[in-house]
């Protein structure tokens, strides 16, 4: 994890198949991570699941999401079990220790996720402000330090696939663990929010 050390962002891209824009069969997630200046930090992928999940649960089925390097070394790894509520995804690193878990919060009208360190405290939170639908907050105490926003990726791509590009913001001095759970964050983000087109 030692690439994202003085960086100050990242861009999370979906990778999409032909095969699945032009059938709209539901294929394995795959994206492409890049710093702001679009230099190639990553690659992740979602485990092998069941079929049948994938076809009935959709964007609420478990998934173990795989993040390698260039040279294929595995950096850390996004679980997510099953829930119909209060989606859950637990980050570890490549020796299966704990970074944290972002968790959604209970709220009627917002999306709120809180955002704890190995021994469960919240130590930051996502807030999903109701009239900016694409952008998460990244919050200590109240006040915004950072954000994870969804970027429009084309009229084509929009039309024909559910592929979506994140950015993510935070402080470059931050401790390279925690910039590596906000990139575990996007993945829940983009399986809840944005995984089909009627559940946004």
């Amino acid at each position: 994890m030692h690439r994202l050390s003085s960086i100050s962002g990242l861009v999370v891209r979906q990778v999409k198949e032909w095969g699945e824009i032009l059938t709209g069969f539901e294929t394995k997630n795959k994206y492409a991570i890049s710093d702001v200046s679009g230099q190639r930090l990553y690659l992740a992928a979602e485990e092998a699941g069941s079929t049948l999940l994938r076809l009935f649960l959709k964007a609420l089925r478990p998934f173990t999401m795989v993040v390698v390097s260039e040279d294929g070394n595995e950096v850390l790894r996004v679980n997510r079990p099953f829930r119909f509520f209060f989606h859950r995804a637990e980050v570890v690193d490549a020796n299966g220790q704990p970074l944290g878990v972002v968790e959604r919060r209970f709220s009627i009208l917002r999306r709120i996720y809180s955002v704890l360190d190995p021994a469960g405290q919240e130590v930051y939170q996502l807030f999903g402000p109701i009239l900016h639908p694409w952008t998460f907050e990244i919050r200590k105490d109240g006040m915004e330090v950072g954000k994870i926003t969804k970027k429009w990726s084309g009229l084509f791509k929009e039309g024909f696939s559910d592929a979506d590009n994140f950015g993510v913001m935070f402080p470059a001095d931050w401790d390279v663990k925690m910039k590596a759970l906000f990139m575990g964050a996007v993945f829940l983000i983009d399986f809840v929010h944005f995984e089909n087109k009627g559940d946004r």
